[in-house]
Parts: C-alpha cells; sequence; structure tokens
C-alpha cells in the first residue's frame, strides 16, 4: 500500500483547530507542565510518551479527578505486565460519571430509543437518583466490594444504571447481550461467579420479540452462586418465581453512596471473542478507566456537556462500556436497542437526526453496507449536527472515507471522520481520532495520547512505512490488571508479550506512516504471506467487497505440508449474482491490478455465508485451523460464533480436500 504523500481528504479549520479540547489541554500542560506550546499534536504526543508520569498527572489535574486519598506516585513499577498506576489513591468511577448531575440536573444524561425511533431521555437528576437506590439495594443483598454483579441486558437505561451501581459499591461489572445463547453467556459468567444477574425477559430485534425466559431459567440453574436475580420487563411478562422486580429495587430517593476503593480495584470484565477456547476474562479497574476514558472521549473524541454522543453497540461490546464513558464528560449518551438496518439499511443515520447526536460512531461494515445500498445520509437525513463520524470494529476501507466524505460534502457539511483501532483488551484505542489533525484516506490519524504505538519488524526493530507488528511499549492504565482465574498471570502474559518481552504486541499488521498516520492492515496472525510479501486480509476485502455482486468474503492462506501455500477466498453472494467465469475474473483482476498479483486466491470458493464471533468480527484463524484439519470442537468455541452450521461446511470442504 502506497504511502507516498497524499492530498488530506479532510483538514480541520482554525476556528475547530482552536475550539477543540486537545488544543486547550495543551495550553493548560505548557503553562503548568511543560509540555510543549507549539508543533501541535505531534509534539503533544512526543512530550506524552516521552514523560508518561507527567502527562497522566496532568490528565487527573486537567479533568478534576477527585482522589479521596492522595497517590504516593503516578507510576510504581512501570514494567508490562503488572505496571502499578497511582499507588496509594482511592476514587469511584461511577462518582465522577454522575458528577454532571448536581449542575445539569433536568438535562438529558441518556437518551434511549428502540425500533419505533422515538428518543426518550432520563435526566442526570433521575440517572443518579436511580443508582442511588439501586446501589442500596445491592448492599441490602449482601452485595460487597469485589463481587460481581452480572448483566444479561440489551442496551437499554436499566443496563447503565446497573453498572453504575455495581461500581458505586465497589463490585465488578460484566454483561452480555440477550442475543448470546446461554452456552456463550455461562462460558463467560461461569468464570467469574456472580452474586447478582440482572435479566430481561426477551428483547426485540429486526420487528420481531424474542422470547428469552427459557434461557434465563438455565442460567440461573448454572451459576449456582447467584443470591439474587432482577427482572427487568421488557416485552412486558411478571417476574419468574423467585426473582425481584426492577421497579422494587430502584423506587427510592436514596442518594448515591459511593465506595472508595483503590485506583488498581477492578471495574468490570470484559472478554475475548474466545474463538478458540474459553473466552478470556479482563479485568481492568476502576482508575485506569476512569483516567483512560477521560483522555479518549474529553481529548480524542472532543466530547463535553454540549454534546451527544451514539455509538451502535450491545452490551457484548467494549463498545458499550465506552459509550457509557461519554458520562465521565457530561455528555449526553445515546442508547440504541434494534437492528442496525431495522426498517431499512440507513436507520442508524436517522436515529442520529432525532437524538440531535454530534458524535455518530459505528462498524466500518455498516458504512459499507450503506454505501452498497445507495444510502444518502445527509441528502435525506438533518445531520448538522454531526460534527464527527467514527467507525471500528475493523478497518474502514479507502472507499468507505470517500463515500462518507462526498455524501456530507454534497449537502456542504465539514464531516471530521474518524477510524478507530483498540481493543477489548484496553477497552479503548491505539490510534484513531485527533480533532485537530488532517484525515488521509484509509488512515487512521495518528496513535493516541500516552500510547508509544510502533510498527516492529520481527526482530523488535521499528519501522516506517512499512508494515509491521502493532506494539505499544510503554503502559496504558487501562491495561488489564489481570485476568480472571490466572493466578500465576502465565495467561496474560502468554496473550501479550510472549513475541517481544516486556513489550505489547496486539496481533495486528500495521503501517506507521513518515506523516505520522497509522494503517491497520487486519490480523497479524491470519496474515497472508505469499512468496515473503506479506499483506493483511482487509487488504483484499477491500478489493473484492468494492464488487456489487460480493456481499462478504473471508481470505484464509495455509501453508502446506509439502512447503507449498494454498489461499482460498471464499465469497458470499449478493441476491441474484452467480459466480461464473465472468465475475471470477473480475475478482482475479481487481486483485491482481488493485494489489498485487502475488495475492491472486488459488482458488475462488462460493458460500453460504461467513461466520463471525457475537461481536462481528469475521473468523479467519479457526477456519484456517479447521482447513489444516484441525477437528471442529478443537478449532472453535462454539459458543463464540453467530451460525455454527457455516463452520461445518468448512470442515466438510477440509474432508473432501484431504
Amino acid at each position: 500500500m502506497s504511502t507516498a504523500n497524499p492530498q488530506p481528504l479532510w483538514q480541520p479549520d482554525p476556528q475547530r483547530i482552536a475550539q477543540a479540547r486537545i488544543t486547550r489541554f495543551q495550553s493548560w500542560a505548557a503553562e503548568h507542565h511543560q509540555a510543549p506550546a507549539d508543533g501541535g499534536y505531534p509534539a503533544l504526543h512526543r512530550w506524552s510518551v516521552d514523560h508518561l508520569d507527567t502527562f497522566w498527572k496532568a490528565v487527573t489535574e486537567y479533568f478534576d479527578v477527585r482522589f479521596s486519598t492522595p497517590y504516593a506516585r503516578v507510576l510504581g513499577d512501570r514494567t508490562m505486565p503488572g505496571a502499578e498506576w497511582f499507588p496509594g489513591a482511592r476514587l469511584n468511577y461511577a462518582e465522577h460519571a454522575l458528577r454532571a448531575a448536581a449542575t445539569r440536573a433536568d438535562e438529558p444524561a441518556l437518551l434511549y430509543v428502540d425500533e419505533t425511533h422515538e428518543p426518550r431521555s432520563v435526566t442526570w437528576a433521575e440517572l443518579r437518583r436511580q443508582v442511588g437506590s439501586l446501589a442500596a439495594g445491592l448492599r441490602a443483598l449482601g452485595v460487597r466490594p469485589g463481587d460481581r454483579v452480572s448483566g444479561y441486558l440489551p442496551n437499554i437505561p436499566q443496563a447503565v444504571a446497573a453498572l453504575l451501581a455495581t461500581a458505586a459499591v465497589g463490585a465488578v461489572w460484566t454483561s452480555c447481550a440477550p442475543d448470546f445463547g446461554a452456552r456463550s453467556v455461562l462460558d463467560r459468567f461461569q468464570q467469574v461467579e456472580p452474586v447478582v444477574l440482572f435479566t430481561v425477559d426477551g428483547y426485540r430485534y429486526g420487528g420481531k420479540e424474542h422470547d428469552r425466559r427459557e434461557i434465563v431459567a438455565e442460567l440461573r440453574r448454572e451459576l449456582p452462586t447467584l443470591r439474587a436475580v432482577v427482572h427487568i420487563p421488557l416485552l412486558g411478562t411478571p417476574a419468574p418465581e423467585g426473582a425481584l422486580d426492577w421497579s422494587a429495587l430502584t423506587s427510592a430517593d436514596t442518594e448515591p453512596d459511593f465506595e472508595q476503593v483503590p485506583f488498581d480495584h477492578p471495574l468490570w470484565v470484559l472478554y475475548s471473542s474466545g474463538t478458540t477456547g474459553l473466552p478470556k476474562a479482563i479485568v481492568q479497574s476502576q482508575g485506569g478507566i476512569l483516567v483512560e476514558h477521560l483522555k479518549q472521549l474529553g481529548l480524542h473524541c472532543d466530547l463535553g456537556p454540549e454534546d451527544r454522543f451514539f455509538w451502535y453497540t450491545s452490551t457484548g461490546w467494549m463498545m458499550w462500556n465506552f459509550l457509557v464513558s461519554g458520562l465521565l464528560t457530561g455528555t449526553t449518551i445515546v442508547l440504541y436497542d434494534g437492528s442496525p438496518g431495522y426498517p431499512d439499511t440507513g436507520a442508524q443515520w436517522g436515529i442520529a437526526e432525532r437524538t440531535g447526536a454530534t458524535l455518530f460512531g459505528t462498524s466500518a461494515a455498516y458504512v459499507m453496507a450503506c454505501r452498497k445500498a445507495g444510502v444518502h445520509p445527509s441528502r435525506d437525513h438533518d445531520l448538522s449536527r454531526v460534527k464527527c463520524v467514527a467507525t471500528t470494529g475493523s478497518p474502514l476501507p479507502p472507499d468507505g472515507f470517500r463515500w462518507l466524505h462526498d455524501e456530507f460534502a454534497a449537502s456542504g457539511a465539514d464531516l471530521w471522520i474518524a477510524s478507530v483501532s483498540g481493543g477489548t483488551d484496553v477497552c479503548s484505542c491505539f490510534a484513531g481520532a485527533v480533532p485537530t489533525l488532517p484525515v488521509y484516506t484509509g488512515e487512521l490519524q495518528a496513535p493516541g495520547l500516552g500510547t508509544d504505538l510502533q510498527a516492529w519488524d520481527p526482530a523488535g526493530n521499528p519501522v516506517i512505512d512499512e508494515v509491521g507488528e502493532l506494539v505499544v511499549t510503554n503502559p496504558m492504565p487501562s491495561m488489564p490488571i489481570r485476568f480472571w482465574n490466572d493466578p500465576d498471570g502465565s495467561r496474560y502474559h502468554d496473550s501479550y508479550f510472549d513475541t517481544y518481552p516486556g513489550v505489547w504486541r496486539h496481533g495486528d499488521w500495521i503501517t506507521v506512516t513518515s506523516r505520522g498516520s497509522v494503517i491497520i492492515h487486519g490480523r497479524s496472525d491470519s496474515t497472508l504471506n505469499r512468496q515473503g510479501v506479506r499483506m493483511g486480509s482487509a487488504d483484499i476485502y477491500e478489493v473484492v467487497e468494492r464488487l456489487p455482486e460480493i456481499k462478504e468474503s473471508l481470505v484464509i492462506g495455509i501453508e502446506q505440508p509439502d512447503g507449498g501455500y494454498w489461499m482460498p477466498l471464499f465469497v458470499h453472494l449478493a441476491p441474484g449474482a452467480v459466480l461464473d467465469d465472468a465475475l471470477l475474473n473480475r475478482i482475479k483482476q481487481a486483485i491482481r491490478e488493485q494489489l498485487s498479483p502475488r495475492h491472486v486466491p488459488d482458488e475462488v470458493i462460493e458460500v453460504p455465508g461467513v461466520p463471525h464471533t457475537l461481536t462481528g468480527k469475521r473468523i479467519e484463524v479457526p477456519v484456517k485451523r479447521l482447513l489444516q484439519g484441525t477437528p471442529l470442537e478443537k478449532a472453535v468455541n462454539p459458543g463464540s460464533i453467530d451460525n455454527l452450521d457455516l463452520l461445518s461446511y468448512f470442515e466438510d470442504l477440509a474432508r473432501k480436500r484431504a
């Protein structure tokens, strides 16, 4: 991929740069902490990684983090894994998330939208009252700091209140979306042994009601540590026997009591996709998430009290936790519960219009689906309040950048496009949004503040304008404090630190350009390496899925026992399309001309669909293992896949080839 000097797709105007919170932070940090006053973002970033302690101290001061007991120093031991942040400090995440209630009691903290598309608001005062009542209720049930509280919930206001009440008492939150089946939920929750389960009776998706009462009954049977189940009647059914009703726990007018916990006290448990075994149970801390999200949302996403923050997500994805943290910056957050494409592909743009969203976040896949379906967001909706469209989940292809830019430019809008990349592992972004930098097509603007992101070759040397492994060479506060049930830390160490000792290796191929921007090429463990030329799968998908006949694709590179290399491309065709010689030739020609002749697939094979994780990522490595002859039960954790039948197809194919 060329990293020559193209023209930027977008440049922030001087007024936007002057008004950006990151500009104000830089001036303040220059005055108080000797940060560089000049040189813009690159100089600020360099300072933030060279003076890590000072930078994070500045973040806590700038955002007025309330330490109820002071810290001894910013960073104790800084080795990875095991870096110790703000030792001695005590605080509470939920206390910071509800601070805006003091000054903006009657303004909306939450705007909730379901498939009727009519927003309903929950004010700051009401959210704070619910959290106070619920926290008191949890304490009455015997929930103590460190206990786990679980939610089998869609993206509804009750889920936000339950998370904040859990954090207020110092307990540990964990959640799954109700489209997860019982096995998937138990693979996650059984690891952490929750004492309380918040659950709905069902959910609505795509215009249909989905009753989950039988699954809830199974969860209750299979989670012996539960002391209480709280029923939220989303479909209007009565509480099952022995369950508490949500309304009974949230009716009191109780001021929240915020347990002051150590900085590294667990806040929540997130889960890796778990495609090849039990999902990793990733524990992140109250203080680490608080300061990382203040930085990411308050500086990089440029969010404040006048903003409305909408990201399409579910409670089973780290972006939901990230969205809830919008409350830390006093921002109104928009919760949407339903299908992203109901009643039509462009539905999310309608929600952005109705809620007055200023930052609209979605997946790269949704942007590309809108492009393919001929959706015209800015023509058909009043999106004049949207100042940023952000995407994650997978790299946004160059066509997606151009489509978004052109669609908004046609109505005279000055749209900042932020493609971001991070991970569940840090519940944040390694690289992405910077409101003061230009946007180049197909590129993430820059690494985040305090994040020493580099691309390394196999020998551990940093490379510029070349593909390398994504590494982070200094600790970030939101890195996991540990994995659950990993007493000696070996599973945590092996996940990130076994390739380059003391350095976080994330498992993505990236290019850091000489302009300081970042290009993501896909997972490094499913890299396509033909005759020594490495390419990420995302590069192939971008080219192939431009063809209108291709709904989705999956490319796998397999080392053969005889030293050869087999690279099939699997295609899921759009309705009515046929994989004839003409389409085959167009696929091969597109890859040959736009990428590399070496990466033309050996075979193009039509498949009934492409399998994904429950959070929507294509699964490449398990399919590769199946095609190498690994039995299905060893190649993949069935509870982590959206459609297991699709994997049987690949298992059959491996058998036939053998």
